[in-house]
């Protein structure tokens, strides 16, 4: 495949409206939740704000909704990659102004990543398609896990996705990441896959079957 492949229009609009409202009713109805003590902070099935890599930032894994696009789309990112592909996982975020994505590469689940535009204001992704290792640390901050960079890495390709653009990527070879976001509210969902037919193909991310929760996760029987 190329470095990156943009599909214009890859999921319906009218299911992205549906599923910005789902998403934000989901976050509204966490943190209440939360402030009633019906959950608490160690029960991430609901979804969390401590997410590591944005901190205070609603993010969900494996929401049921989010796995059911992970199938949908599956045909057309292989027919984008040319590889025949395994689901691994889904990931969704709710990011608000002033939230940040460091620069950053992906786990061995995510062979192939896509990120979705569900809805919300316009924020570029970057992504560096040298493949090249450019973090020198990182540390954690209220903020999420913050990344020291070499003063001269590739500043990246910009990238802007409207609702229902998807990008495709090597999210576990390149890195990529987001500014500081100066808009009210963003929705984005991540979709990752791993090539079908190859040793350790991690399928489903240790579990199951998709849209089982994390805590499930290495607990194959």
């Amino acid at each position: 495949m190329k470095s990156y492949i943009v599909i214009n229009n890859a999921l319906d609009k009218s299911i992205c409206q549906f599923l910005t409202g789902y998403f934000l009713l989901k976050r509204r109805t966490f943190k209440t939740m939360l402030d009633k003590g019906y959950i608490n902070h160690l029960d991430r099935d609901h979804g969390t704000y401590n997410d590591k890599q944005v901190g205070n930032c609603f993010s969900v894994y494996s929401d049921i909704a989010a796995e059911t696009i992970l199938q949908i789309v599956q045909k057309k990112v292989e027919e984008a990659v040319g590889f025949d592909l395994v689901p691994t996982y889904s990931y969704s975020r709710v990011y608000d102004k002033g939230h940040q994505l460091y620069r950053h590469k992906d786990r061995a689940s995510c062979q192939f990543s896509s990120t979705l535009n569900i809805g919300g204001d316009l924020w570029p992704i970057y992504l560096d398609t040298t493949g090249s290792d450019n973090i020198l640390s990182k540390y954690i901050n209220e903020t999420g896990e913050v990344t020291i960079i070499k003063p001269n890495a590739p500043k990246g390709d910009e990238i802007i996705l409207k609702q229902g653009d998807m990008l495709i990527y090597q999210g576990k070879a390149m890195e990529h990441w987001r500014n500081p976001f100066e808009g009210e509210y963003c929705v984005q969902t991540f979709l990752h896959y791993n090539k079908k037919n190859q040793e350790n193909n991690n399928i489903y991310d240790n579990r199951l079957h998709l849209g089982l929760p994390a805590g499930t996760r290495h607990y194959l029987k």
